[in-house]
């Protein structure tokens, strides 16, 4: 596993498959900000909670400027499942052989139930426009995130 990403570093760059298969770089959002999310599987209760809260906080979220982009493994059908049932309005990417979630270290041990398994460590990053990482958040829990993430940005109080 690749040694955990830290503010000030510049975000590796990653070009992969959304919901409708169309590659999706992080190119793409140059000179915006980005919340960039890895979450360990599409259509389960912690990743769907996840999801639906920067669904619910997406118009928020661009009124301050951030653009979302959530990241697994899941192949880009079930991401396109994922998006429909739940009404997600933003790109969901479909990293399968874990090339982006190991250059930004969110692939390794972890506790799950009690026992270490190996897998996605559920993490968000924070992009400024110049694509340097301001803060990454690793191992974050799926409820409340997204209600801890607006105040450390700065939208909440």
């Amino acid at each position: 596993m690749t040694d955990r990403l830290e503010s000030g570093e510049t975000a590796p760059a990653f070009t992969l498959p959304d919901q409708t298969g169309t590659p999706v770089s992080l190119a793409d959002f140059s000179g915006q900000k980005v919340i960039l999310y890895f979450y360990p599987e599409a259509m389960t209760p912690g990743c769907t909670t996840q999801a639906c809260d920067f669904r619910d906080s997406l118009n928020s979220l661009k009124s301050v400027g951030y653009s979302v982009i959530g990241v697994s493994r899941d192949a880009p059908d079930k991401l396109a499942t994922f998006a429909h049932e739940d009404n997600l309005n933003f790109p969901l990417l479909s990293d399968p052989d874990l090339t982006v979630h190991n250059a930004y270290a969110t692939w390794g041990e972890k506790n799950l139930y009690g026992k270490t398994v190996t897998g996605v460590l559920r993490s968000t990053f924070i992009i400024d426009e110049s694509g340097s990482i301001t803060l990454p958040l690793y191992n974050v829990k799926a409820t409340g995130h997204v209600a801890s993430l607006r105040k450390k940005l700065g939208i909440d109080s």
